[in-house]
């Protein structure tokens, strides 16, 4: 028999329902419109961001399941040396300030990690702002964010998983709870905080379908708290996805240090030191029985009559 949900799920599933559905990923339309501000210095780089289309950021809005982009978003670039610059750690290529609908790029400083280049920080803060849109600006986990964001151009490259499986083996199991904090420490602890939350929304994507992501934001925008709204979208319990999560990963932790050409080269050694033990026991043994030998000498005929 199935247990009675609890008040606050069957509200969040009450409110799930009662909301607009996502669009479906053959409805995309057009995201929003930028507006793009920048010195003379950069007029190349405003070029370039300014040649985005509003058809760009389709996905995006797929992704976090809105049907209107909202009011266009204003694209500052910001010079080194600028107090905006030096207000925020230099690995920092960009932040959003979803409500005040503006983004804040420093073209100086990309790549920088997560993104590859000026029009993925571009994406990954646009996505910010849509994010906040579609949740009605309700708050949202850090991570949740983050890791939205991080897939909102549709890629997951090699250096992303090179960075998860290096905080498999680092920090693994880092519960979800504590990945927020992790966004405010220095550059190893924020590039390791993206790389679990890009893979844990990755994956929600990849089990729950490319709607789960929207299904969530608009059960927080009708006011249900994240967690119930995580499970009336996806039918899953959030500790239970995230135990379910790591668990999947226990195994990945150990492969890197498996496959690597270090651990290659330590079994080959470990072999080599192995079978020169073996032949300096058997030469010793040989001896022994050499030496033995010559301790008795010859045999005796046999005695005569």
């Amino acid at each position: 028999m199935g247990r009675t949900p609890t008040l606050p799920l069957a509200l969040a599933a009450l409110l799930l329902a009662s909301v607009p559905a996502p669009r479906a990923a053959g409805a995309l339309s057009p995201g929003p419109r930028l507006v793009v501000e920048a010195p003379p210095a950069l007029r190349q780089a405003a070029a370039r961001m300014r040649a985005a289309k509003p058809a760009d950021f389709a996905e995006v809005m797929g992704l976090v399941g809105l049907a209107e982009p909202g009011p266009p978003i204003l694209v500052r670039l910001a010079p080194e040396g600028t107090a905006t610059a030096r207000a925020v750690p230099p690995w920092i290529a960009g932040f959003a300030v979803p409500d005040a609908a503006t983004i804040v790029l420093f073209p100086a400083r990309s790549p920088s990690y997560p993104d590859s280049s000026l029009d993925d920080v571009l994406h990954h803060e646009v996505a910010h702002v849509l994010t906040a849109r579609a949740a009605g600006g309700r708050p949202l986990p850090r991570w949740f964010d983050e890791g939205l964001a991080m897939i909102a151009g549709g890629t997951w490259g090699a250096d992303d998983h090179a960075r998860f499986l290096l905080e498999l083996m680092v920090d693994p199991g880092v519960p979800l709870a504590r990945l927020d904090g992790r966004f405010a420490g220095g550059q190893r602890q924020v590039a390791g905080a993206y790389a679990v939350a890009g893979a844990f929304v990755r994956e929600l994507v990849q089990r729950h379908g490319a709607g789960a992501p929207g299904r969530i934001l608009a059960a927080v925008a009708a006011g249900a708290p994240f967690p119930e709204a995580f499970q009336a979208a996806t039918g899953t319990g959030l500790d239970a996805a995230e135990r379910e999560f790591w668990r999947r990963h226990s195994l990945q932790r150990w492969l890197p240090l498996a496959t690597s050409s270090t651990t290659l080269w330590l079994a080959i050694t470990l072999l080599a030191m192995y079978a020169a033990r073996r032949r300096r026991l058997r030469d010793a043994a040989l001896r022994a029985r050499w030496e033995e030998e010559e301790d008795r000498g010859p045999e005796n005929p046999a005695q005569g009559t």
